[in-house]
């Protein structure tokens, strides 16, 4: 395990080259899955865990890691698989960061961390339906690996609040944003969905793709018809680690590309860390937003049309 961590400590030298490590697990049985090493904070065995009543059945219980009570969600109960059996002592947590909260994933085995592009990494087939928890797939070895929806997890475990509060948006604003577009991409189809209500709410007109190489071609095509998108959108609103091609990735393809280099981008992203900022600026986005705030949210919206309008 000292060897998985080692790796952990090394994983920012990747971000930015729409590279990413990925930690390899299994919840039971043979099939391989996968999550960013960015998010991993720690892997440990399984410690000691205290019940918490009345919670969720997805979560264990609770444990107190370095001084933090963390909450630890079994991560196969949750994706409606059989959960790890009343004995959890040999099996393991990892500890992540998602969103600005920390929560351990109860998994039966950690693997290994293997490097990968982003291209590498694929949409799930159209085929699994609406009702899945992936966000992509990949192969390691000639096996598949399925790279796990966290944000639809938790926002299922613990939901969070969508609304925007009472003075964020004046009835001016609203006014003008009905005759306004924002492009928003994410892989997640619960974050483009928490992401399109804010920005509803706020009044102005959604466009949500599922990825940056789709919105790349998305961009492309409206320049090759001679438009301009700083004209066609407010902003475009980016997810990070996204397949085919992350946030950083597209931000950069952007800003080299003369026709479109003057859309504002914000990098919205459940990645933490002052790291992300130093990357904002190396790729040349606007501005960047953890998620999933709301008010924070639809106030660079609000900021952006004060500005334009």
């Amino acid at each position: 395990m000292a060897g998985v961590m080692d790796s952990v400590n090394q994983r920012t030298q990747l971000v930015g080259q729409n590279r990413l490590e990925l930690l390899l697990f299994r919840l039971n049985g043979e099939q391989l899955y996968g999550i960013n090493v960015f998010k991993v904070r720690e892997v440990l065995q399984c410690p000691n865990l205290t019940l918490l009543p009345k919670s969720s059945p997805v979560v264990r219980g609770v444990a107190n890691i370095r001084g933090a009570t963390i909450p630890i969600l079994d991560l196969a109960m949750a994706t409606g698989l059989p959960g790890q059996n009343e004995d959890v002592s040999n099996r393991f947590v990892i500890i992540t960061e998602y969103n600005t909260k920390t929560q351990g994933f109860l998994v039966h085995s950690v693997e290994r961390i293997v490097n990968m592009n982003w291209e590498e990494i694929h949409p799930p087939p159209k085929g699994t339906g609406r009702d899945h928890y992936l966000t992509a797939v990949t192969r390691v070895d000639n096996k598949l690996v399925e790279i796990i929806d966290v944000e639809k997890i938790l926002a299922e475990v613990a939901p969070t609040s969508e609304a925007i509060s009472e003075g964020v948006v004046d009835a001016d604003v609203q006014d003008k944003a009905v005759m306004l577009r924002v492009l928003t991409v994410d892989d997640s189809s619960v974050a483009r969905k928490q992401v399109s209500r804010c920005l509803q709410t706020v009044g102005v007109e959604v466009v949500a793709l599922n990825d940056g190489r789709q919105a790349l071609d998305y961009l492309r095509k409206l320049v090759d018809e001679g438009k301009r998108p700083e004209e066609e959108f407010l902003m475009m609103i980016s997810d990070i680690e996204m397949p085919e091609m992350d946030g950083y990735t597209l931000t950069a393809e952007i800003r080299s590309d003369p026709r479109m280099q003057k859309l504002h981008i914000i990098l919205h992203t459940s990645l933490s860390g002052v790291f992300n900022q130093a990357m904002v600026k190396k790729v040349g986005a606007d501005d960047f937003l953890a998620k999933f705030r709301p008010d924070d949210l639809a106030q660079r919206v609000v900021d952006r049309i004060k500005a334009t309008h």
